[in-house]
């Protein structure tokens, strides 16, 4: 597949478009395999027991997909989940997040991601989420 979206173009269209979400995520690195997407946590996104909560990693997730989806369409600002499993594996511990996010198709209508999400210094992931994109005209 051929990238409409490099990590900056990206990065400028969240910042743009999302100016309230953007500070929160940064693009580590993208290849022909998978999107890294890390996510600073801070107390702000921390459960009771000082676990990192479930929106939060949903969030994570959701974002990464959107990114990677946007890379290969371009800055469609209306893309838009349509469906989401999250399955939550491990406990995540405050600090960074990364998600690794691959695109398993792409197609007219439809995107199919799937993320891996690990917590700092933790080598087994926290969680693992397959997400479903609408993909506007």
């Amino acid at each position: 597949m051929e990238r409409k979206m490099t990590i900056e173009e990206l990065e400028n269209f969240l910042e743009r478009e999302f100016p309230q979400a953007a500070p929160f995520y940064s693009i580590k690195s993208f290849d022909d395999d998978a999107m890294v997407v890390e996510m600073d946590t801070s107390d702000r996104h921390l459960r009771p027991g000082g676990t990192v909560s479930g929106p939060t990693l949903f969030t994570l997730a959701d974002v990464s997909v959107y990114l990677i989806v946007l890379a290969y369409i371009g800055p469609k600002a209306l893309a838009v989940t349509t469906n989401c499993s999250i399955d939550f594996m491990r406990r995540p511990s405050p600090g960074i997040l990364s998600a690794k996010t691959r695109l398993l198709k792409l197609g007219r209508r439809l995107a199919v991601g799937e993320v891996l999400i690990y917590s700092e210094g933790q080598n087994n992931p926290v969680a693992r989420a397959s997400l479903t994109y609408s993909i506007p005209d």
